[in-house]
């Protein structure tokens, strides 16, 4: 994947997945933009990253309409064009079905599907204004496609579930404008979310007896951005988690 005129943007960029999306962009030659709710993170990042000519930063929550309306303008004020969203904005956390509150749903809601939702609105109004057409990468999980007993996670799931029915769904309604719309489900990755989890255990769900990288993210996103014939298309990343078992 090589560029020189072409602009990513990826939410959640601070750390993580997110930053990996980003750093595979730039080192191909992209332009991306940066967001996240945190400003000082976030500039870390940027500067962590370099490129500094081919970088910009947007902080914001992502469930604020203005965050993806930022991300775009920013893009076309900065670099010209805006050609891939990775929606990579989330949170994850363990939580007991029956302990789960109305303020745990609403604020899963936010970050893992609103976010997702109006970010993605903004990336294609401008898509279609541009008549170049673009790509959506949304990154979701195959937890589920696949749930195991000792992952409680019902509340940040469900709308992870709902991030994979958007992405096809929308497949097929922006694909008569040029906008394919794909998904990248990981398994278990090495990231902060996972940071103080038995890494030996995680290693075990999949056939390859390792916990993923985010480079293996990056690089499933990097395939879905090239692969001008594939949309609609959740691609699991989890080291055979969900179709084999060791």
């Amino acid at each position: 994947m090589s560029s020189t005129n072409k602009t990513a943007l990826v939410t959640g960029s601070s750390s993580g997945i997110g930053f990996d999306v980003a750093r595979s962009f730039l080192d191909a030659g992209w332009n991306v933009v940066l967001n996240g709710r945190n400003s000082l993170r976030l500039q870390d990042a940027a500067k962590r990253l370099g490129h500094a000519k081919a970088v910009a930063t947007v902080v914001g929550a992502t469930s604020e309409r203005s965050t993806g309306e930022a991300m775009v303008r920013t893009a076309r004020e900065r670099f010209g064009n805006v050609d891939v969203l990775v929606n990579n904005a989330g949170e994850f956390g363990l939580k007991p079905f029956v302990d789960v509150t109305e303020q745990d749903l609403e604020h899963y809601w936010l970050v893992n599907l609103k976010g997702t939702y109006l970010t993605t609105q903004a990336a294609v109004r401008d898509m279609i204004e541009s008549g170049r057409g673009g790509n959506i990468v949304n990154i979701g999980t195959v937890l589920t496609d696949h749930a195991v007993s000792w992952v409680q996670a019902s509340a940040p799931l469900i709308f992870k579930g709902g991030v994979r029915a958007l992405t096809i769904t929308l497949a097929a309604e922006l694909a008569p404008q040029g906008i394919r719309v794909n998904a990248v489900a990981p398994g278990f990755i090495r990231t902060p979310l996972t940071e103080g989890a038995d890494s030996a255990a995680l290693a075990t769900t999949a056939i390859q007896g390792r916990v993923g990288d985010v480079s293996d993210i990056s690089a499933a996103v990097r395939y879905l951005v090239e692969a001008s014939f594939v949309t609609g298309h959740v691609l699991d990343v989890d080291g055979g988690f969900v179709t084999a078992r060791r």
